[in-house]
């Protein structure tokens, strides 16, 4: 059972997910996977929960990496497996139903940054470092970094990240779009990302999981079959309660009252 190295807590329709080994800047190891895996499960069943936000314990890091100590206890086998396992889990967040948001404040650094990758918007506090500095270590990234990242920030941002393993500002990730904003600390942090979890809240689950579907699947493939795509999502997302509910509060001028059943 997780909230030991995973804490979840909810607050309406906004959910809290902090990874809480502060006193390690909170490095992610197999324990935080499985809490993690466990806690996206959690999520995946909560109807009510539209937005999520995911935050790091303590002020020093999000999260500043794998646990390298756990990363040496391990033969080639061993580290495939751990590394497949890490990817199973980020990509399971990323394709779930919710809008997961980052909130980083201080390092984001190898594993962490491919976390923050799997997220789908990432607001960061102006202390923030980000980096994938495993070929430091004589590694690559192995939780998906090599491949999320240059979708995220194009093929050259990414490999200047990778083959020096140098951290960037929380201004520069901001410059490549690596992240959406840049706050002065951790107290506005917080603020800007529950007024930003609150402004998705309030809009259909259905309609913002779908348009998440949307975006995710249609990257993989060029533009007129994504195209296609959309208009194919489109057309299951006409079948909702909520698109009903959502033209006829327009048309009555008053505010719509959403979850009223999903066709997926």
């Amino acid at each position: 059972m997780y909230n030991k190295t995973v804490l979840l807590e909810y607050e309406g329709k906004i959910a809290y997910v902090t990874m809480n080994r502060p006193e390690v800047l909170n490095c992610i190891n197999l324990d935080v996977l499985d809490e993690l895996n466990e806690v996206i499960d959690d999520l995946t069943a909560k109807d009510d929960v539209s937005a999520v936000i995911l935050k790091g314990a303590g002020s020093r890091a999000f999260v500043s990496g794998a646990d390298i100590g756990y990363l040496s206890s391990l033969d080639v086998f061993g580290s495939k497996g751990y590394v497949e396992y890490g990817q199973r889990v980020f990509n399971r967040l990323e394709a779930m139903r919710k809008a997961v948001i980052a909130a980083i404040d201080g390092y984001a650094l190898g594993g962490g940054c491919e976390l923050a990758l799997a997220c789908d918007i990432r607001i960061a506090t102006k202390k923030s470092r980000f980096a994938l500095p495993e070929v430091g270590l004589g590694m690559i990234p192995g939780f998906a970094g090599t491949q999320r990242l240059p979708r995220l920030v194009g093929a050259g941002n990414a490999k200047m990240m990778v083959y020096t393993g140098k951290q960037i500002t929380a201004g520069k990730a901001k410059e490549i779009g690596l992240v959406n904003e840049v706050v002065e600390d951790g107290a506005e942090l917080t603020e800007y990302c529950r007024e930003l979890a609150g402004s998705i809240a309030k809009n259909s689950l259905i309609a913002v999981s779908m348009a998440k579907t949307a975006i995710n699947e249609g990257l993989s493939l060029d533009l007129l079959r994504g195209i296609e795509h959309e208009a194919a999502i489109f057309a299951v997302n006409f079948s909702s309660g909520d698109r009903e509910e959502g033209i006829r509060a327009f048309l009555e001028k008053r505010k719509p009252n959403f979850n009223r059943g999903s066709p997926i």
